[in-house]
Parts: C-alpha cells; structure tokens; sequence
C-alpha cells in the first residue's frame, strides 16, 4: 500500500525555515497517499516564485514551467494522459498577476485537474515586493509608501469564474488541508485551492499568530451548505475571504475532456498513431 513516504525523493528543499510551503508539500504528498495514487501516476506541475521548487521536491513525474504558466501546461499534460492526476501548483504572484488569464480559462473550462495556490501575499523569490494579493496600505520596497491598490480576492473571482470546486486552507492546520487537497484530486473537475502560505522573511504582517486570530473554519459556520453557491459567496464575502474549509463544489458539472466531442478514451502514448511513409510524405508536401 503506498503511503506519503512514497512520496519523497533526496532533494532537500531550500525554502526558508518556517515557510508554509513545507506544509503545503506534505498535504499534497499525504492526499496523494491516501487517495491511493502511486508515484508514477502523479505529475505535479509548477510555475516560478519560491512555490515552484515544489515539483523538484516531491518524487512524481514533475515540471518545473515558467512563471505564470504552470496551468496552460498542466492542462495540455491531462489532455494528453487522462489517467494521470495532475496538480499544478504556484504561488499568488504566479498566479494571480503574469497568470491570472490562465487561471480564469483553465476555471471556466472545468479540466480535470487540482490547482494549489501558496498565497504569501508578497513575492517572496525576488526578495519581498508587492503582490496582487497585498493588501491596501502593505509597505515594501516596492510600495514603500503602502499600496494604494486593494488586493485581489481570488475566492470570489473563482466563484464568478464558474469553478466547480473552491477551498481554501492554511498551512499550519495540515490535517485540514490534507483533506482539502483529497477532496479537491477526488472531485471530478478544475478544483481550486487556495492555501494560506507564509512567508517568513519578508512578510512581517500575515503571519502564522495574525492568521490563527483572523481565520474561521467553515466547519464552525451552523449550517453551511458547500453546495450553495450563492451562500458561499455570502460567507466569503462576510468574512473578508479568511475562511477555510471546501467552500463550494458542484459535483454535476461535466468535466472539459466529457464535452470534447471525439476526446480518445486513452492517452496519447496507447494510441496506435503510426503514419505509413506514403502518408507522411503526402504530409510533407504541404510544407515544401
């Protein structure tokens, strides 16, 4: 039986002591775990910033992309091999500047796939700037006079984006995010999952103590329904987005690959796509 140990590999991860991403790494290796993958079935796909070492340290097929496009490839890899569970991952700059427009494509059409988002709030990487995810008012070297812009609030743009499975989680609660990330490779569609991520170094506001006193449980919330869209968005809304727990999931949507009218039931590689050498070089005469 396959369990997180599975999961591991000898590379050391460089990120600075305290970081939430540490977490992050072990949820996604104890989801897999217990949802039975084994290592060669798994492809964690990652874009830049300190979260996009997260492919190199964990043993699956991996690939590290380039910064905000960690989706555009994650999604092309599950087209290609159905039977892969495929996870792409990144951080809020990642995601939510440079990546933003693929991260509201790859939501509206419903790919099978998880995405997990490390929000530190700041971009960490190139050593403490501003990011979308700031809020109003955060000093740096890049808004040494507080950032004039609110910040961005990616619960929300998910739900309106039409996502069918929306969570979010916080590193330092990683029994709970376990359980989201299983729930999110489980459900049969594009889960978003946000994950409260700290940054140690360089972000002296958002840390561990100023979660744990500002964050609610949805599971503390007397009857929440995770089905309720329209309740979902209320509570995200009521609480300023510091909320934690499967904020909603739609189980009847149709994935992308069930509407492709002639998607192949098998992966690229069982294909049988020989091309006789009269018909590839009838092929290249179209290019001559």
């Amino acid at each position: 039986m396959v369990t997180f140990k599975d999961f591991r590999n000898n590379v050391k991860p460089n990120w600075c002591p305290g970081c939430g991403d540490f977490s992050v790494q072990a949820a996604i290796q104890r989801a897999a775990a217990n949802v039975g993958i084994q290592p060669h079935d798994l492809a964690v796909i990652s874009g830049i910033g300190c979260s996009g070492r997260i492919s190199g340290y964990i043993h699956s097929y991996g690939f590290h992309g380039i910064h905000g496009r960690a989706l555009p490839i994650a999604q092309g890899l599950k087209m290609a091999n159905k039977d892969l569970h495929v996870i792409a991952s990144g951080g809020d700059g990642d995601g939510f500047a440079i990546g933003i427009g693929h991260t509201i494509h790859s939501i509206r059409r419903n790919i099978d796939l998880t995405y997990v988002v490390m929000d530190n709030q700041i971009y960490g990487l190139t050593k403490g700037q501003t990011s979308p995810r700031s809020a109003e008012g955060f000093k740096t070297k890049s808004t040494p006079g507080g950032a004039i812009e609110p910040s961005l609030k990616p619960l929300e743009l998910a739900l309106t984006s039409g996502a069918t499975f929306v969570a979010q989680g916080f590193s330092s609660d990683i029994k709970e995010l376990t359980a989201i990330i299983e729930a999110g490779i489980n459900h049969k569609g594009f889960s978003f999952i946000n994950v409260f991520s700290p940054c140690v170094t360089y972000n002296k506001v958002n840390t561990y103590d100023w979660f744990k006193e500002n964050l609610t449980k949805l599971s503390d919330v007397e009857g929440y329904d995770h089905t309720n869209r329209e309740q979902a968005m209320q509570v995200v809304m009521e609480n300023e987005g510091l909320v934690t727990g499967i904020i909603y999931q739609n189980e009847e949507a149709p994935s992308y690959q069930e509407q492709v009218p002639g998607y192949a039931p098998t992966p690229l590689v069982d294909q049988n796509l020989k091309m006789s050498e009269t018909e590839f070089n009838t092929l290249l005469q179209d290019f001559m």
